[in-house]
C-alpha cells in the first residue's frame, strides 16, 4: 500500500510553545486521505530566533534534518527569517518552503501593497534585505515592530491587542491592503486579528504548508 504523503513543518527555535501554536494552525489544513502533516521542533535551536546570529546557528541542523528525513515529501522552515532555505534546497530533491517567501507571494495575490508586523525593529533590516533580494520592494508598505520576544508572542498576555494596535498603523497610516505576520510564533492570533482589521492577514505557515499541499498532491 502507498503511504499518504508527509509534509515536515520544523520550528528553528527551541520553544516548544510556538510549536504547538503551529500544530493548532495548520490543523485545519488537514483533509481525509490528504497527506499528514507533522510539526516538529529543532531541538538544537535557541529559544527564539531573534538576531542573525541565531539564523546562522541554525542552518546546518536544519540542512542535517532535512537530508536525513528520508519519509518525508516536503519541508517547511516555519521562521520568519527563513534561516537554512538555500543551503536546506541543496540537500534535497523534495521542495522546500520557507514561510517568509511564501507569506510575501500570498499577501501578493490579496492586496496590491501589504504590511508586515515585526517582533523587533532589529528583525526589520533582515526582512528589507529578503523583500529587496526577491525585487518587492514596491509592494512593501511598511513593516512595524511589536517589540517583543518570540517567546511573547506565543504565548504573553497583550499580545494580540498589541498587534491589533500596530496592524492598523500599517492599514491607516501605510495604507497596507493585507498583513503578513512576520514570526512564526504569532501564529494563533490570526483569525482575531483579521477580524479586528477588516483586511486580510496571512499567517506565512498557513501559506507555506497550502503550497506544499500543492505540491505534492499533484500525481
Amino acid at each position: 500500500m502507498t503511504r499518504p504523503a508527509r509534509i515536515l513543518v520544523i520550528n528553528p527555535n527551541s520553544n516548544e510553545a510556538v510549536t504547538e501554536g503551529l500544530r493548532e494552525a495548520v490543523r485545519p489544513l488537514g483533509f481525509a486521505d490528504g497527506p499528514e502533516i507533522i510539526c516538529e521542533t529543532l531541538a538544537e535551536g535557541p529559544l527564539g530566533i531573534e538576531t542573525q546570529e541565531h539564523i546562522e546557528s541554525v542552518t546546518l541542523p536544519l540542512r542535517r534534518r532535512i537530508e536525513a528525513a528520508n519519509d518525508i515529501d516536503a519541508f517547511i522552515i516555519a521562521c520568519y527569517s527563513d534561516p537554512g532555505l538555500f543551503v536546506a534546497r541543496e540537500g534535497t530533491a523534495r521542495p522546500v518552503f520557507g514561510i517568509a517567501e511564501c507569506g510575501v507571494l500570498t499577501a501578493l495575490t490579496r492586496a496590491d501593497r501589504f504590511g508586515v508586523i515585526a517582533i523587533k525593529s532589529r528583525s526589520i533590516p533582515r526582512h528589507i534585505r529578503y523583500l529587496r533580494q526577491m525585487g518587492l520592494m514596491d509592494r512593501l508598505a511598511g513593516e512595524r515592530p511589536l517589540e517583543m520576544s518570540v517567546a511573547e508572542t506565543a504565548s504573553g498576555e497583550g499580545t494580540l491587542a498589541r498587534m491589533i494596535a500596530i496592524g492598523r498603523e500599517l492599514k491607516e497610516e501605510d495604507g497596507a491592503g493585507a498583513i503578513v505576520m512576520g514570526c512564526a510564533g504569532m501564529a494563533r492570533h490570526r483569525k482575531p486579528l483579521e477580524q479586528a482589521l477588516g483586511i486580510p492577514v496571512i499567517d506565512p505557515t498557513q501559506a507555506a504548508v497550502a503550497m506544499a499541499l500543492g505540491a505534492v498532491s499533484v500525481a
